[in-house]
C-alpha cells in the first residue's frame, strides 16, 4: 500500500509519525481541507503530468489551477496530464493520493510559488484519506525537489 511506503520514506526523517490519517476520504482539495481543517490553499496537491518521456509531479497549492502557457514556458511542452492508470505506473501513487514522497525514479519533482505565501502546506502522505503538515522547506527536501516553478494562477 502506498502510505505504508509513504510512511517508510519518510522515516528517516523523523516525519513518519506526523501522517495524518482520516476516517474520511481527503482525496480532493475541498475534502482534504474539511478532513484537516485548514483552508484550501494549504492542501499542496500534486499534479502528475506527462512531457516527452519525462515524468513531472508540481505541487502547488490547492486555490491555484495550472496556467497552460505558464506550463509550456517553463517546460518547453504543452501540459498533459496523467491519466490514473498511468499515475500508478509513472509516479508511484493512485490518483487521491499521489504525493511527492517515495515517487518512481526519474520523476521531476516541482514545486510551484503558489506554495509560499504559507507556513506550513499539508500534501497527500500516499491515499486517499491521510496528509502531513510541513514547513515549505521540509516539503522542499522531503520531496527532493527538483526546482521551484512559477506554473499555476488563481482559480476563477
Amino acid at each position: 500500500m502506498s502510505i505504508q511506503r509513504v510512511r517508510a520514506y519518510l522515516a528517516p526523517y523523523g516525519a513518519a509519525e506526523r501522517i495524518r490519517e482520516f476516517e474520511v476520504s481527503s482525496a480532493t482539495v475541498e475534502l482534504a481541507a474539511r478532513a484537516a481543517g485548514v483552508e484550501p490553499g494549504r492542501i499542496a496537491k500534486s499534479l502528475g503530468f506527462k512531457l516527452e518521456g519525462r515524468t513531472i509531479l508540481v505541487v502547488a497549492a490547492g486555490d491555484v489551477r495550472i496556467d497552460n502557457a505558464k506550463y509550456k514556458a517553463c517546460f518547453g511542452g504543452k501540459a498533459a496530464m496523467l491519466t490514473p492508470d498511468e499515475a500508478v505506473e509513472r509516479v508511484g501513487h493512485a490518483v487521491g493520493g499521489v504525493c511527492p514522497f517515495a515517487v518512481n525514479e526519474g520523476v521531476e519533482v516541482c514545486l510551484d510559488q503558489s506554495l509560499r505565501r504559507f507556513e506550513t502546506v499539508l500534501p497527500a502522505a500516499g491515499s486517499a484519506n491521510s496528509c502531513i503538515e510541513l514547513t515549505l522547506e521540509e516539503l522542499e527536501r522531503f520531496a527532493r525537489t527538483t526546482r521551484w516553478v512559477d506554473v499555476c494562477r488563481p482559480r476563477q
